[in-house]
């Protein structure tokens, strides 16, 4: 099992340098709030070693509390992240020494493990799983606040993705049938994803690629944000009060729309993927079009049962098959990765942008919640919408075709776009 634990240092040892590259800002910059929607930048930071510590030191390690005093502090759900800013939160160094020191005493853990154990926590090494998700899921929060500062130069824009091919034909089918959703056998996945079930679904047809900003300008222009024919009650609702007309960082300036990402303006790029919708929004598109969103069943089996759309082996030739782990700093053209295409044909499943669903999150037939019930159990209802897939800011060891992601239908800081599909006529 040498093998494994090597894995899972060198991905531990990754995801903090990206931790810390995203908060390697000044003071006032990491104890700001940027938005009410987020909490600041140094609250995630010590979370990220809080979580370290109470699962992996605390409860496989049998290691006494380093620093129980704090531990309300950064509970996700004692206060809520508009009252952050007003707590006594560890300072950025402060934080910075903390996690360093519950890194230290968690690699001592992974030293003394053994994946053999048939406890669920440390069989397979699921606890690490546990943390490095849970760290790269911050880590794309953190993008998500670095976007809301509106500040330049806090965020590298990476590599150029490649370019993209427009699509022949725009839809694929796919056939009526049963498929198993789910999985019992990803060693990482959440229980949110389990357990493994079979599912009939009618045929339909699915976009071969994601909504492009040109495709939802037309919208705009269309006077899609001033009709309420397009919106669902609440979600017209939300257009009135708020007074949206478009999605967010976009504006207009005479006959250009330009967008500002990462505090730098730039026209709106028509073949990329279109993010920061509301599933509001999204909606509203798909009953424009005559289309509607695909249910979280329908994204799933157009992934083609696979642990990722290409295949089982993971992504290893990551580069050619999807836009994942902030590569570049934005969502690639549409077309750009053929490769990495679902064994149906349907293209960038993965990567760009998390893809709104029409479902709300609910559990499996035989959900079990583990290891505890806050992180799915307690949103489960008809309050949070589905999203699947991940963004060009999610790191690949933290999405997957059967990872679901779930918000609130008015949110749009998350890097969040859609596509459209139909049934059969």
């Amino acid at each position: 099992m040498t093998g494994l634990k090597d894995r899972i240092a060198a991905e531990l040892a990754a995801v903090r340098e990206r931790s810390l590259a995203y908060t390697d800002a000044d003071d006032d910059v990491l104890t700001r709030q940027h938005s009410s929607l987020m909490s600041p930048l140094v609250w995630d930071l010590a979370h990220v070693g809080n979580y370290e510590e109470l699962w992996v030191l605390r409860e496989v390690g049998g290691i006494e509390p380093l620093r129980p005093e704090i531990d309300h502090l950064y509970d996700a759900f004692k206060y809520p992240r508009a009252d952050r800013p007003s707590l006594p939160l560890l300072t950025p160094a402060e934080a910075r020494k903390y996690i360093s020191g519950v890194r230290g005493r968690v690699l001592d853990v992974l030293d003394r493990l053994d994946p053999a154990d048939p406890d669920p926590l440390r069989a397979g090494g699921f606890v690490f799983g546990l943390v490095l998700q849970h760290e790269h899921q911050h880590d794309e929060t953190m993008l998500a606040t670095l976007q809301l500062s509106r500040r330049p130069g806090l965020v590298r824009d990476g590599e150029l993705p490649p370019g993209g091919a427009p699509a022949a034909d725009p839809e694929v089918h796919i056939p009526a049938g049963i498929f198993s959703m789910g999985t019992d056998t990803v060693a990482w996945a959440y229980d949110n994803e389990r357990p493994a079930h079979r599912r009939h679904l009618p045929g339909f047809w699915i976009d071969r690629h994601p909504v492009t900003c040109g495709a939802y300008l037309r919208f705009v222009e269309d006077g899609g944000y001033r009709d309420p024919r397009w919106w669902l009650p609440q979600g017209w609702e939300w257009v009135e009060r708020t007074g949206v007309d478009a999605p967010l960082f976009w504006t207009r300036d005479g006959d250009i729309w330009w967008r500002l990402r990462f505090g730098r303006e730039e026209p709106v790029p028509p073949d990329e993927p279109v993010q920061h919708v509301s599933w509001y929004e999204a909606d509203a598109y798909a009953r424009w079009a005559g289309r509607r969103l695909p249910t979280e069943a329908e994204w799933e089996k157009a992934c083609g049962g696979r642990e990722y759309p290409w295949g089982d082996a993971g992504p290893a030739d990551l580069a050619y098959r999807a836009n994942l782990g902030h590569r570049a700093a934005r969502p690639a053209p549409v077309g750009a990765y053929p490769k990495g295409a679902s064994p149906y044909g349907v293209e960038q499943l993965v990567g760009d942008v998390w893809e709104w669903t029409d479902s709300w999150f609910q559990p499996y037939p035989g959900f079990r919640s583990f290891p505890y019930k806050e992180y799915s159990e307690v949103f489960f209802g008809e309050t949070y919408r589905v999203l699947r897939g991940g963004s060009w800011a999610t790191h690949p060891s933290a999405v997957r075709t059967t990872f679901r992601n779930w918000d609130l239908p008015i949110r749009r800081q998350i890097f969040a776009g859609f596509r459209c599909a139909r049934s059969e006529d």
